[in-house]
């Protein structure tokens, strides 16, 4: 059972946990649990998915209950009229506030532009060396993307050598093997927080929050972060 954060007649929002494909795909022939199938079983009808989240990431996951709210909100998310807020743990000391503006290359060879806002929330730095330095920092950030391309926050991240900590193929492979020997880590430490919207029927404004899973509350307690009252963790 997925945890529920929205339901209403014409929507259905949930918290994807990491490691879970939102619908079936080629990229894993062995998988055989999807997000979409898992919600159409729980409500007992069709849902539509209007986004993706990648399989490692986890968060708050809408779907629509028919076609046509589906096309309504799958619109709204390309002409950047959905807010979407993400949480990641990420490697050396970002700076309070920034703006990641940098294409990015699709699999075919198109060149996309590409746009990410992001604040600092909290500092850290632990007495474990993971290189040269005889301690390492992290930073705990929220993410703001503007447009919504593949991979875009962990390839933005690795691009401003703030990788997110557990990424692959995007991150650091030297903080990815400290992590499993040091703390039994590998989940990718990035989550879809919250959406914001106006609903496409009654107009009002909608903002759907989920809470962090296990792990990445795990690791925001191990690694000492301060928190702010305004987050939204689990």
């Amino acid at each position: 059972m997925l945890e529920i954060v929205y339901e209403d007649p014409y929507l259905i929002a949930v918290n994807k946990p990491h490691g879970l494909f939102v619908h079936r795909t080629v990229l894993d022939n062995t998988a055989t649990e999807f997000a979409l199938q898992m919600v159409r079983d729980m409500i007992g009808s069709h849902v539509y998915s209007i986004h993706r989240l990648d399989r490692k990431t986890a968060g708050v996951l809408l779907f629509a209950k028919d076609k046509a709210i589906q096309s309504q909100l799958a619109k709204k998310f390309i002409q950047k009229e959905i807010d979407k807020k993400y949480l990641a743990i990420v490697r050396g000391y970002t700076p309070d506030l920034g703006t990641i503006e940098y294409p990015l290359v699709t699999e075919d060879g198109k060149i996309q532009d590409a746009v990410t806002h992001y604040r600092t929330i909290s500092r850290t730095e632990i007495p474990f060396s993971s290189g040269k330095f005889t301690t390492s920092r992290y930073s705990l950030i929220e993410v703001n993307p503007e447009t919504g391309r593949m991979h875009q926050i962990r390839r933005h991240m690795s691009h401003i050598f703030h990788p997110i900590i557990a990424d692959r193929p995007h991150g650091c492979n030297k903080q990815n093997r400290f992590f499993i020997q040091q703390y039994k880590m590998d989940t990718m430490l990035l989550h879809a927080s919250r959406l914001t919207f106006t609903h496409p029927i009654n107009l009002n404004r909608i903002e759907l929050f989920a809470k962090t899973h296990d792990e990445f509350n795990r690791m925001i307690s191990t690694l000492g972060f301060e928190l702010n009252s305004d987050l939204y963790i689990g």
